[in-house]
């Protein structure tokens, strides 16, 4: 295989993958359900739904702390399947 059909399949490959990562989404929770999120594969926040308790509790400190801890996650979902995908490519001939 020569080396320019090489380039034209890595660049396809290449499409294809930041396609799938454009469309991915992930979504992870922290206090149990209390704070949850959804992450889209480029890192965008799409969604942050909050109990209604945690509100009420008016413990701020907490809430903060929940919210960062499952924006944390969904970015470790998103890391971690985005290495999953790259890990999966393989160009022949290489």
């Amino acid at each position: 295989m020569d080396i320019k059909a090489l380039m034209k399949q890595a660049q396809k490959m290449q499409e294809k993958l930041q396609k799938e990562i454009a469309e991915m989404k992930v979504e992870a929770s922290a206090g149990g359900g209390m704070v949850t999120v959804t992450m889209g594969g480029t890192h965008e926040l799409l969604s942050i739904r909050i109990a209604p308790e945690v509100v009420k509790s008016q413990d701020v400190e907490m809430l903060e702390d929940l919210v960062r801890a499952a924006v944390n996650e969904a970015r470790r979902k998103i890391e971690e399947a985005m290495a999953e995908k790259v890990g999966a490519l393989r160009v022949p001939g290489l």
